[in-house]
């Protein structure tokens, strides 16, 4: 398993990037990423990515709020979408004979917003509900304060919902500056997989983008204006932990504790850096197998969960273990922790072992990519990120080629016991 034939790749004039690919599997699906997530926000307006993905549904001059999402499930499709901290996805799934009639429509849904005053008060309501849910639920707490942790100076340490007081205080008109900033075609992949011809898939995508655009250029509302709304200038990644960072909390809602070690290390800008730590991720915690799950919560029973997880955004990783634990064991736990660490530093990974990633990596990557929504989410989240679809296509063959020294000298470089973030987060005593 070497990966995936490249799909067509088409840059159009107007600085849209189309990426389709015909799959022999009875749907399509179309998936317009944007590199405008809330790591593009300022912090007073840290929520809005999100917001106005909400809003994007509540139509345009040309559709009317709900009749897209009616069409879609006339025909018997889906449509969702989803904010993170680099990018806002959204996408459709339909039968092949569908596509030429909801593409254009989603591509008009997310060009053309309206963004009326009233539709976006009526929203905001929605959108704080869902911050106090966020907040009400203990494992997006742990999130919340790890992110705050391991971040300093980066935007993601803020909450993709954003913060209560802020959405409280934003206006209509800041959202539509802020679509007018980033919802443009070179901000855009659109990404096009199904049962179609590419050259079907590419020129039905590219008129619908056509008509929008066309339309676009004759509302009224202001599109010449200045605005101040910029990606931030602050996105160079932080240094490494130099020393133990350590942040306790008290959080009365708990039954047990949770423990967090992170540690700061490339992300996809350094693309080639990730693949032996996702590797490690794979040996110390994903797997009834993996290392800690074995010793700490199946053998030694000292914990109700574990894992390990390589997380790789556009200008900085965290490399995060998180365990469930009572809190009498976190002494234990942590010490357990680190010797396992150490461990991965002076002793070479035995092949059985190496080998077992590599299979899960490879068995994982094709299980994943079997439907069209799989494979437009997948190149989507790379051209975003990255902007090359070569790292979607070859991973299963990267972490292949890495050997155990590779591993051995990525555990030296970045994961000292001796230099993290620790966030524990324990129940009322």
């Amino acid at each position: 398993m070497t990966g995936l034939t490249a799909p067509t790749v088409h840059r159009l004039s107007n600085g849209l990037t189309i990426v389709a690919e015909q799959m022999p599997v009875e749907a399509t699906n179309l998936s317009l990423w944007l590199g405008a997530g809330s790591a593009v926000e300022s912090d007073d307006i840290n929520g809005i990515a999100h917001y106005l993905e909400h809003m994007i549904f509540k139509g345009t001059r040309q559709l009317p709020t709900g009749l897209f999402e009616r069409t879609v499930e006339q025909c018997g499709g889906a449509t969702n979408a989803a904010t993170s901290q680099d990018y806002t996805h959204y996408y459709i799934t339909a039968a092949p004979d569908d596509f030429a009639t909801l593409a254009p429509l989603q591509i008009e849904m997310v060009l053309n917003a309206a963004i009326p005053d009233d539709a976006f008060e009526r929203e905001r309501s929605v959108i704080l509900e869902e911050i106090r849910r966020s907040h009400d639920n203990p494992r997006r707490r742990s999130f919340y304060r790890s992110m705050e942790a391991a971040f300093q100076h980066l935007p993601y340490r803020r909450p993709v919902l954003g913060r209560e007081e802020v959405v409280q205080s934003l206006t209509a008109q800041q959202m539509r500056e802020f679509h007018h900033t980033w919802y443009r075609p070179q901000s855009i992949t659109a990404v096009a997989v199904g049962n179609l011809p590419v050259e079907d898939l590419v020129s039905i995508v590219a008129d619908g983008f056509d008509t929008a655009l066309a339309e676009r250029s004759l509302q009224d509302h202001p599109l010449e204006i200045e605005t101040s709304l910029t990606r931030p200038s602050y996105l160079a990644a932080e240094q490494p932990f130099e020393t133990i960072q350590r942040y306790d909390y008290e959080d009365p809602t708990l039954q047990q504790a949770r423990l967090s070690f992170m540690w700061r290390v490339p992300g996809m800008d350094e693309v080639h850096h990730t693949y032996a730590l996702d590797a490690i991720a794979y040996i110390l915690g994903q797997g009834r197998t993996a290392r800690l799950v074995r010793d700490l919560r199946e053998e030694r029973k000292w914990v109700t969960s574990v894992s390990a997880t390589n997380m790789t955004y556009a200008r900085q990783g965290i490399f995060q273990i998180t365990v469930q634990l009572p809190a009498a064991a976190i002494p234990e736990v942590e010490q357990a922790i680190a010797q396992h660490l150490q461990s991965l530093q002076t002793d070479v990974i035995q092949d059985e072992e190496l080998e077992r990633v590599r299979t899960l990596v490879a068995n994982q990557y094709i299980f994943g990519n079997e439907t069209p929504s799989n494979r437009a989410g997948l190149y989507g989240y790379y051209h975003t990120l990255v902007g090359d679809l070569t790292p979607a296509l070859n991973y299963p063959a990267r972490i292949r080629a890495l050997d155990a020294i590779d591993l051995q000298r990525a555990a030296q470089q970045y994961l000292s016991p001796q230099a993290c973030g620790i966030v524990v987060s324990k129940p009322a005593s």
